[in-house]
C-alpha cells in the first residue's frame, strides 16, 4: 500500500473515532481537530457516509450510525 493510502486511511479511521467518542460533531470541530483543510474532511466524511459509519442529521454536523464497525491496528 502507498503511503499516502496509509496515512488517508489512518486519518479516516481517527476521523470516525473522533466522531463515535464526541457523539456529534461539526465539520469546523473536525477540521480544527485534525488541522486539515475542510475540502479533505469532506472527502473523508464521503468516505465514511458511503460506507454508512456516519450520517448528517443536519447541515454541517456528523454522528455515527449504528452499523457495528471491528477496528484492527
Amino acid at each position: 500500500m502507498k503511503p499516502s493510502t496509509n496515512r488517508m486511511l489512518t486519518r479516516i479511521k481517527s476521523v470516525y473515532m473522533f466522531i463515535q467518542e464526541k457523539g456529534t460533531v461539526t465539520t469546523q470541530e473536525l477540521v480544527d481537530e485534525f488541522g486539515i483543510t475542510p475540502r479533505t474532511v469532506q472527502r473523508d466524511l464521503n468516505v465514511l457516509a458511503y460506507n454508512d459509519l456516519v450520517h448528517s442529521p443536519s447541515r454541517g454536523k456528523w454522528t455515527t450510525t449504528k452499523k457495528k464497525v471491528k477496528m484492527s491496528s
